[in-house]
């Protein structure tokens, strides 16, 4: 049986039997080795596997947790609650966990998150890249772990998320449905023989699925003796620095993304492959492309020539006067004779 599997429930789709989506299995695999990384936000029409990839994901880990997170979900149900009553009397923290705490060390799934109140994103994503939920309420608190690979998926179609919340999904993805007749016809094949008999098509990946599920472990256990050499840093200010970006968000990203993609490939040290595996899947929502930084208006010149406006241009609101030209001190009219 697979890492996650659980006993009673319909079996994930396998995560080694996905076709035609590379980047997004690479950048759940990285969130999950690396949590802090912030998450992944997937952007795809419908009908893309997006909620398959997480749910394939979930089944890979230990604990296979999958906790989806509905639209109409409030904040205490998100966090969880305090019962201040029984603090009171008995001077006992009573703590109802919430959905962060039922998707520690697993998937926390949020689809069409784009139209999730702002407070809850921030606040999602504040949890998401500290790996810790702090619940206050007059004056108690409780802090629990919340080590989530955050899964947020949106349809362009339906709304954008703030620039300030995109930036704060760790890494992006961005599903087209324009596949090639190859890739369409493995993914129709394998979905149609995961129907006609799921247990059997999933015992047939059951091995691959043991030694992704392995590699993961392998991997989040060997991310902390991993560090960050010059060549690694500098290899990652040039990328964002040729991007664009603002601020300094991206190249912590791009480390730490660097780094777990090292660890899946076994690896000791950051070498720049890793670096450049997932540079576009750091940077692909935070570029300012040439067409972008043209459009933004040019800062106004400093105003140095008073010279009057040539022919025909508009000199203003006030037509051009006559003045006497024996008005003018120390001219003398080309009229005037001597006495």
């Amino acid at each position: 049986m697979s890492p996650g599997a659980s006993v009673g429930l319909p079996p994930a789709f396998p995560f080694v039997a996905l076709h035609g989506q590379s980047a997004l299995q690479t950048a759940l695999l990285l969130s999950t080795v690396d949590p802090l990384i912030g998450g992944v936000l997937v952007e795809g029409p419908r009908g893309t596997a997006k909620s398959t990839a997480a749910r394939a994901l979930a089944a890979l880990l230990p604990g296979g947790r999958f906790v989806n997170l509905p639209l109409s979900a409030s904040e205490e149900q998100l966090v969880g609650t305090l019962d201040l009553e029984a603090a009171l009397k008995a001077g006992d923290v009573r703590f109802r966990p919430g959905l962060l705490a039922r998707a520690h060390e697993g998937v926390l799934y949020v689809d069409e998150v784009n139209l999730l109140t702002d407070g809850l994103v921030d606040l999602l994503l504040d949890v998401c890249a500290s790996g810790i939920n702090h619940v206050e309420r007059d004056g108690i608190s409780h802090v629990h772990p919340a080590r989530i690979t955050l899964v947020g998926t949106m349809n362009p179609e339906e709304g954008e998320l703030r620039p300030q919340l995109l930036d704060r999904f760790g890494l992006f993805v961005r599903i087209g449905n324009a596949l090639a007749p190859a890739a369409r016809e493995a993914i129709v094949r394998a979905r149609l023989a995961f129907d006609a008999d799921p247990a059997g098509f999933v015992a047939s990946h059951d091995e691959a699925q043991r030694m992704l599920g392995a590699r993961i472990v392998a991997a989040r256990a060997a991310l902390p003796a991993i560090g960050f050499d010059d060549q690694t840093h500098a290899a990652v200010a040039a990328r964002c620095h040729a991007a664009a970006v603002e601020g300094v968000r991206a190249d912590l990203v791009m480390l730490r993304a660097a780094r777990a993609h090292a660890a899946l490939e076994g690896r000791t040290r950051i070498e720049v492959a890793d670096v450049d595996a997932v540079a576009e899947l750091v940077l692909a929502h935070r570029r300012q492309d040439d067409a972008e930084r043209a459009a933004q208006p040019p800062a106004p010149a400093p105003a140095t020539d008073q010279s009057p406006p040539a022919s025909g241009e508009d000199w203003g609101a006030l037509p051009a006067q006559d003045v006497p030209i024996a008005a003018v001190k120390n001219v003398r009219p080309l009229n005037a004779k001597k006495p």
